[in-house]
């Protein structure tokens, strides 16, 4: 009965980080490049010597003495991000970018740390390089000259400006693009930045539209890839499992009240 009580609490607590998680997709369901997160669970098993004393191998429980080891409840295995595509809404401005395919941008961190992102609306830093709204400078850095007039950039990532009085465009850079073995192992930094992880595999760089990479939209952004419906069920069955998993303590309370109560 004990363990019983520890089991529903297992239970509820895995269930209620399930919950929160399902509450952050929803809370992102229109922010631009968002990645809905996943909750992965495992049982939890642990050794029972005292079972495997008392139960002899002809009882009915006789395969679980053997094992030595029973039900512990339930854990949080991984937390997970899930790549798929989202829509890609057009904006017809020509800084915002989004990745048709599997890869990522690469941009340079206060820290000098690599980090990878899924595209989105570009500024002019102070520098004068291409970089994300929240600061970030693409890597390679991409400078764009004073007096530029005009921005352009190609599916495989060449970006060119215009000056005024200037036929043509002029080269000022490439975007480049990398991808993952599991990308959905990458450890996520918020502000839609990524960064690899052992789990995840160093980035793979590539050329855009080459080696599965993906190609560069410009004047579109990629919305979220959270769909409404599958959360609202998956927030009601979590619901369901968090409530069953009440009922088990409360029976295991009850059950020990009973117990408490024989002598009087």
């Amino acid at each position: 009965m004990f363990d019983a009580l520890y089991i529903g609490a297992t239970g509820m607590q895995a269930q209620q980080t399930n919950v929160d998680t399902i509450a952050n997709n929803l809370a992102n369901a229109n922010t631009n490049g968002y990645k809905k997160s996943r909750v992965s669970f495992s049982d939890m098993m642990v050794p029972d010597t005292r079972l495997t004393s008392q139960l002899s191998a002809t009882d009915s429980l006789g395969a679980l003495a053997q094992s030595g080891k029973f039900g512990a409840g339930v854990a949080i295995a991984s937390m997970s991000k899930l790549f798929d595509a989202g829509e890609l809404k057009k904006s017809d401005s020509a800084f915002d970018i989004a990745i048709q395919g599997d890869g990522f941008v690469s941009v340079m961190m206060a820290d000098n740390s690599v980090a990878y992102s899924r595209g989105g609306s570009l500024k002019v830093n102070k520098d004068g390089q291409l970089a994300l709204q929240s600061g970030q400078p693409l890597k390679p850095g991409i400078t764009i000259p004073e007096g530029a007039k005009s921005l352009q950039i190609s599916t495989d990532g060449r970006v060119q400006v215009s000056f005024a009085g200037q036929t043509g465009m002029s080269d000022v850079g490439q975007i480049e693009l990398v991808r993952f073995t599991s990308p959905g192992q990458l450890t996520s930094l918020g502000e839609n930045l990524y960064k690899s992880s052992e789990s995840s595999g160093e980035a793979i760089a590539g050329i855009a539209g080459e080696n599965g990479v993906g190609s560069v939209m410009q004047g579109y952004l990629e919305a979220s890839n959270v769909k409404m419906l599958d959360e609202m069920v998956n927030l009601m069955i979590a619901q369901r499992a968090y409530e069953a998993n009440v009922k088990i303590v409360q029976a295991s309370d009850e059950m020990l009240g009973l117990v408490n109560n024989l002598r009087k």
